[in-house]
């Protein structure tokens, strides 16, 4: 049996990743803070793709949570190990910095960063001792670039890409990749506020992605075809930066 685990992997991007998974034919544990209903659709579409998994709750910015469950399942599953993690659960909360909030800065910072360390720590251990393992961090195209009005998220995001790189070179002579893909606009719950018709003007490709177009690639990460890439930053964003 393959593990992967996605966090935030209810809903949007996360379960576009879940089901994606599914296809390669892993067990999927599906992460999720509050929506259960969800989190059990996205199992249900899971186990139609002829594969199964789990729904797990616990919040990603809560290192107590993290850890209490991730531990937990590691001593009911003693000689199996999560062989595939992608850290994609995030939040937004978006203000100019001179009107932002420290809730606002230290929520986000926490859920879309600090998570980065709580989850990927707890499960690389395995992985190295098994000499397999793929991360996948689901970032943005606010941490390359910079996006106004969003300090918090593109300074979480650019985190992790920083941390991506970095991970990547202490882990990878024992085949474990680390790897990023970084997301423009696409079509979640997470953009569903901002105006479509207005924005797509300025993406070469005249449109904002799928979920499953960004699903394709952290499939692809997941692989053995992408044994040879490590530290790399994928952007998903129809030509909108480069």
């Amino acid at each position: 049996m393959k593990y992967a685990l996605v966090t935030g992997g209810s809903r949007g991007i996360g379960r576009a990743c879940s089901i994606r998974l599914a296809e390669n034919g892993y067990y999927v544990i599906i992460n999720y803070h509050s929506n259960q209903e969800e989190a059990e659709k996205a199992l249900l579409m899971v186990r139609e793709k002829g594969s199964d998994g789990e729904i797990m709750k616990f919040d990603v910015s809560d290192q107590k949570e993290v850890e209490g469950a991730l531990s937990t399942w590691i001593e009911k599953h003693e000689g199996s190990y999560i062989s595939v993690l992608v850290n994609n659960a995030g939040i937004r909360k978006d203000a100019l910095v001179m009107w932002m909030k420290d809730d606002e800065w230290h929520d986000v910072i926490n859920t879309n960063l600090n998570s980065f360390l709580y989850v990927t720590r707890i499960l690389t251990k395995d992985m190295l001792i098994n000499k397999f393992g793929r991360i996948i961090n689901v970032v943005s195209l606010s941490g390359l670039k910079g996006l106004p009005g969003q300090a918090n998220y593109s300074a979480a995001k650019a985190g992790v890409i920083g941390a991506t790189k970095a991970m990547a070179q202490e882990v990878a002579k024992k085949k474990v990749t680390v790897n990023a893909v970084a997301p423009g606009f696409i079509r979640t719950d997470m953009t569903k506020d901002m105006d479509e018709s207005q924005l797509k003007a300025m993406i070469p490709m005249g449109r904002f992605g799928n979920p499953e177009e960004v699903a394709a690639i952290v499939g692809f990460l997941a692989s053995d075809e992408a044994s040879y890439i490590t530290g790399a930053v994928i952007n998903v964003n129809g030509g909108l930066y480069t």
